[in-house]
């Protein structure tokens, strides 16, 4: 019952790991230079942009933490 719950959560933080990378490539001005540049001019955007820095903080963490879920599911693969 456990693991079943663990590898549920293995599985959700691999997928908060997909958005928050999506999340920090369309924040990156490095990335989408030229997309971002156009985007800039709309307020919403703005604010979106602002908070590219919590989301390389909550990228980290769930990388952090969907590694530690999964060496307790799946073990050490060497």
């Amino acid at each position: 019952m456990v693991e079943l719950l663990t590898a549920k959560i293995v599985y959700v933080l691999g997928i908060s790991n997909i958005v928050f990378g999506l999340l920090i490539l369309f924040t990156c001005r490095c990335m989408l230079g030229l997309v971002v540049r156009k985007l800039m001019k709309y307020e919403w955007y703005r604010k979106f942009y602002r908070l590219h820095c919590y989301f390389w903080w909550l990228f980290i963490l769930s990388v952090f933490l969907h590694a530690i879920f999964a060496f307790m599911v799946f073990g050490n693969p060497f």
